[in-house]
């Protein structure tokens, strides 16, 4: 069974199947903040929608981030490297990309255990 979070007319926020949730990439909802702003709000979306599923960032599986210039990646990791749980840091990558909106400095894409 399939079971989807926050369902809209594109995308739902998040689905879980079998145990695994899966997350829509998070993103800033204020655009205006620099990267260190943007990645506690989008990490606090992230713990936002692991509590509502039954699971939290001790369960993270795998990360992607997409950051719109890799020269943020210092700013980002110093966030970053505060909110995981030490001993159950996750797999991960990071990699820069051109975002959806031209605001947007970070998005995280993650995957989780319930």
């Amino acid at each position: 069974m399939i079971k989807r979070f926050e369902i809209g007319a594109r995308m739902s926020e998040a689905a879980v199947h079998n145990g695994t949730v899966y997350l829509a990439g998070q993103v800033a909802t204020d655009g205006s903040e620099d990267i260190r702003g943007q990645t506690v709000q989008v990490l606090a979306a992230i713990d936002a929608l692991l509590a509502q599923v039954g699971s939290d960032k001790s369960k993270i599986l795998m990360v992607q981030i997409f950051l719109a210039d890799l020269a943020d990646f210092a700013g980002m990791n110093a966030v970053w490297d505060a909110w995981v749980v030490p001993g159950c840091t996750p797999p991960r990558a990071t990699v820069q990309a051109a975002l959806a909106k031209s605001e947007w400095k970070i998005e995280i894409v993650v995957t989780a255990a319930t």
